[in-house]
């Protein structure tokens, strides 16, 4: 996953010393234009000294808010020193305090008292330390949260991965018995049906890996299928396919379809009188519009392939992932007919 803009180095280093020239400047910026007694005093200074001294400060403060950032929370806070911790922010107030007064005291003629000092030092201390708290605690669960972002991001990727890898081997297994058979009876439908199995198997193997494909290709793999299973069932079974062009080109995710064919394959054939199956595909104005009937008996107690399929459980999931909100699923049952209708917002 890409950092944000503001996450590059060199953009935090401009961010950060922008707020400190900012924040250090606001004395000036604020003061009156027209004040005797800060005209007197600064008169009275060396205004050299003064700046040198302002600019000890700062740095001091600076210091102070990324040693208490970086080095003081992690090291002890966040392992629950307090006493330590505790002693550690004494101990440079105490330092910070020394050394302004120091300054102040020997090399400026301004006349006011430690106490004046040591308020206004707390005051100006105590609000560098809460910003480097408040900074450290927003940056930490900043990062927490897109370290979390990213784990789910590769998470929803690998289950994504699982999900459009699980193809049928008992599918496969007959396709494969049904070619074996064709090629003793040395039939003439074997050169066509190995040049649509080895299709099935790259666009599963190569295309399954692509984010988005395009659904002219995903129409054709379906064909495909449909093709070699109709080629291996009897003629009793009525497959009618209506797959209709888009009005433009669409992109969607490999083989999010296929599971509700096969699952009609797989449940309307076998011991059922007179099993047909309906499958109709078409994509109008962004909407994708996908609905598979099949005839099934709801008495027969046949034992299915557990490997057979993805499960519609597992479809709905995966719509869940990746269109939140874009799609509506209808599976109903009437009359012994199964029918899966889904719509899709491709837009």
């Amino acid at each position: 996953m890409a950092k944000p803009w503001y996450s590059n180095k060199w953009m935090t280093i401009l961010i950060h010393a922008t707020c400190w020239v900012i924040l250090f400047s606001l004395p000036v910026l604020l003061r009156p234009s027209h004040n005797p007694n800060d005209m007197n005093m600064v008169k009275a200074l060396n205004t050299k000294v003064i700046f040198f001294i302002s600019r000890v400060s700062d740095l001091m403060l600076i210091s102070f808010f990324y040693l208490n950032a970086f080095l003081f929370i992690p090291r002890f806070l966040y392992k629950r020193k307090y006493l330590v911790y505790a002693l550690e922010i004494i101990f440079y107030f105490a330092f910070y305090v020394t050394v302004m007064w120091t300054l102040w005291s020997n090399f400026t003629k301004m006349d006011f008292t430690f106490n004046a000092h040591f308020v206004v030092s707390f005051f100006l201390f105590l609000f560098i330390f809460a910003c480097s708290v408040a900074y450290k605690t927003i940056r930490d669960k900043f990062i927490q949260d897109r370290l979390a972002k990213e784990k789910e991001t590769e998470h929803l990727k690998t289950e994504l991965s699982l999900l459009r890898s699980q193809a049928s081997p008992h599918f496969m297994f007959n396709v494969l018995n049904n070619m074996v058979a064709l090629a003793r009876k040395q039939s003439a439908e074997l050169e066509p049906s190995l040049i649509k199995f080895s299709s099935l198997m790259r666009y599963m193997l190569y295309e399954n890996d692509e984010e988005k494909v395009s659904l002219e290709n995903e129409e054709e793999y379906l064909q495909s299928y449909i093709d070699l299973q109709q080629q291996r069932l009897s003629k009793k079974v009525v497959v009618t396919v209506h797959m209709c062009k888009g009005d433009k080109p669409y992109q969607i995710d490999p083989m999010l379809l296929i599971p509700f064919v096969e699952n009609a394959f797989k449940h309307g054939t076998g011991f059922i009188e007179n099993p047909h199956i309906d499958i109709e595909l078409k994509a109008k104005d962004n909407i994708l519009y996908f609905r598979v009937s099949n005839k099934y008996d709801p008495a027969s107690q046949q034992i299915k392939d557990k490997a057979s399929g993805i499960g519609l459980a597992n479809v709905r999931r995966r719509l869940d992932l990746l269109y939140p909100g874009k799609y509506t699923l209808d599976i109903t049952n009437i009359n012994q007919m199964f029918i899966v209708s889904l719509q899709i917002n491709l837009s």
